[in-house]
């Protein structure tokens, strides 16, 4: 807990709450609510390991920060995060409503293990150890179910390992979210074109019967969008590109616009992991998933 003035406020609250969320209580030494909910504060502090910090404004000698906040009546807590108030509350509230606040902003002890395994993961995969990128990712999803990103890097790297079925087994906890979720539906997408392969349609020496009913009707959209997922079951990613824009250059609303929405499930998958750079650099963009997206938005668009 530290007592915050006008000369250190900004550091102490403003910066802060850039890598911390902090709870800044208004109270005053009169207060007797205040005696009362000071301690379940700091017992709280003490319980969330460092999740949050706590700060303390005396709202009768800080009244400039009080008045910046409009506080009309202590206590009066504010949860800052990223420099901005987020939320708060009035009044000694007991300890069990005060941690019911404090969870609705703040992630629990293992989403924040499950992250930081996430970059950690990352870091490993674009070092060229998918082991370790793999046990870590493996790790972050039993450690915070919730936590989709990790579980779509998860899947990812398995379905690229040619893992399938383990990558149906951690998909199928988020297979009803493929419907809303872009990333979730690239990986259901990927699934779907495996599975569309594996039944026995294409093998993989497919490619000159593909040629043969292309060459033969160039309008054969069927049989396009099939070399297409064959390409993606392979993970020939641009080549699933290609010819799914051979579709769209065509007839973009073909069979509900599936062209377009495979290819833009094919522009999540390629898209790199986000790995944390250091501050103030900007991570490359990846030149491959640029031309791309640039090469969609001129056939859709024109």
């Amino acid at each position: 807990m530290i007592d915050v003035t006008v000369e250190n406020f900004e550091a102490e609250v403003v910066a802060a709450s850039m890598n911390v969320p902090v709870l800044v209580d208004f109270w005053a030494p009169w207060c007797g609510p205040c005696k009362s909910l000071g301690p379940v504060l700091e017992k709280l502090e003490t319980d969330y390991a460092g999740r949050f910090k706590l700060v303390k404004i005396d709202s009768d000698q800080e009244q400039q920060i009080a008045g910046m906040f409009g506080i009309r009546s202590i206590p009066t807590c504010v949860l800052l995060m990223n420099g901005q108030p987020v939320d708060g509350f009035m009044g000694a509230l007991p300890e069990g409503q005060v941690r019911a606040f404090l969870d609705k902003h703040i992630p629990s002890a293992e989403a924040i293990e499950a992250e930081i395994e996430e970059e950690q993961a990352l870091q490993a995969l674009s070092a060229g150890d998918t082991g370790a990128a793999l046990e870590k990712l493996q790790h972050a999803v039993v450690t915070d179910p919730g936590n989709d990103d990790a579980r779509f890097d998860y899947v990812k790297l398995l379905l690229q390992l040619g893992r399938d079925d383990d990558a149906k087994v951690a998909f199928a906890p988020v297979i009803a979210k493929a419907a809303g979720s872009a990333r979730m539906g690239a990986l259901k997408a990927w699934m779907d074109a495996i599975d569309f392969i594996a039944s026995g349609a294409y093998g993989e020496g497919a490619g000159a019967e593909f040629d043969a009913k292309i060459a033969a009707n160039k309008r054969d959209f069927d049989t396009r969008f099939a070399r297409a997922r064959w390409h993606l079951a392979h993970q020939r990613f641009t080549d699933a590109m290609d010819e799914l824009l051979e579709i769209l250059m065509r007839d973009k609303a073909w069979n509900d616009e599936a062209a377009r929405k495979t290819y833009v499930h094919i522009l999540e998958l390629i898209e790199p992991p986000k790995v944390k750079v250091a501050d103030g650099q900007i991570p490359p963009s990846d030149p491959v998933v640029a031309t791309y997206r640039r090469r969609l938005s001129s056939v859709v668009l024109s």
